[in-house]
């Protein structure tokens, strides 16, 4: 049986601070550091044969804390990031509401297109499921270290779903995951989420 764990990163100082992070390269705080090794711990006792992350340092580090416990080497894939934000990047949903009111309200709705060079959630979910494809075909238990937004689509996605249950879909919390598994007679099931 094939397994899939998407593993949100640690803690950065802007998800603290309510900061839209999309592709900006944030470090963990440590606190993020400290959630990383830990989760590590439990997700090395889930047998991982392959760990993919994001490019990003955030997820790049988290995932290293894994690798740190099993042995195992980081692959590094730019198409694990977050949605990039375009002009939202670094700001806070205050300082978006007042710039951009009706962009916001259509993000907090869910729409899955904003504007605003935003990307799309579409393209988001078809990058991240790409990715997803890769690697499940020639590993047994993969652990992908990526974000909130990312990681949510990604799920969608792998279980074929539209867009709207994927949004009925709470964000992962930082360090928390999701974990789906595949059999050879149902497909993709989502096992747990934000455990």
């Amino acid at each position: 049986m094939k397994r899939l764990i998407i593993w949100r990163h640690g803690q950065t100082e802007w998800n603290a601070g309510g900061r839209v992070q999309g592709h900006a390269d944030i470090d963990l705080t440590e606190a993020g550091a400290a959630q990383a090794a830990a989760a590590a711990e439990r997700l090395a006792a889930l047998g991982p044969t392959r760990i993919v992350s994001s490019d990003l340092r955030r997820a790049a580090d988290t995932a290293a804390a894994l690798a740190a416990v099993t042995g195992l080497p980081v692959a590094l894939d730019s198409r694990l990031r977050e949605r990039y934000y375009g002009p939202w990047q670094g700001l806070t949903g205050p300082e978006i509401i007042a710039r951009w009111p009706e962009e916001h309200a259509r993000w907090r709705a869910g729409h899955p297109s904003i504007g605003l060079g935003i990307e799309t959630l579409d393209d988001l979910a078809k990058r991240a499921s790409v990715v997803v494809s890769e690697v499940v075909a020639e590993n047994e238990v993969v652990v992908l270290a990526t974000h909130g937004g990312t990681a949510r689509q990604a799920c969608g996605a792998v279980l074929g779903w539209p867009e709207q249950p994927i949004r009925t879909l709470c964000g992962l919390a930082n360090c928390r995951w999701a974990e789906l598994r595949c059999d050879s007679v149902r497909g993709w099931a989502l096992w747990s989420y934000n455990s």
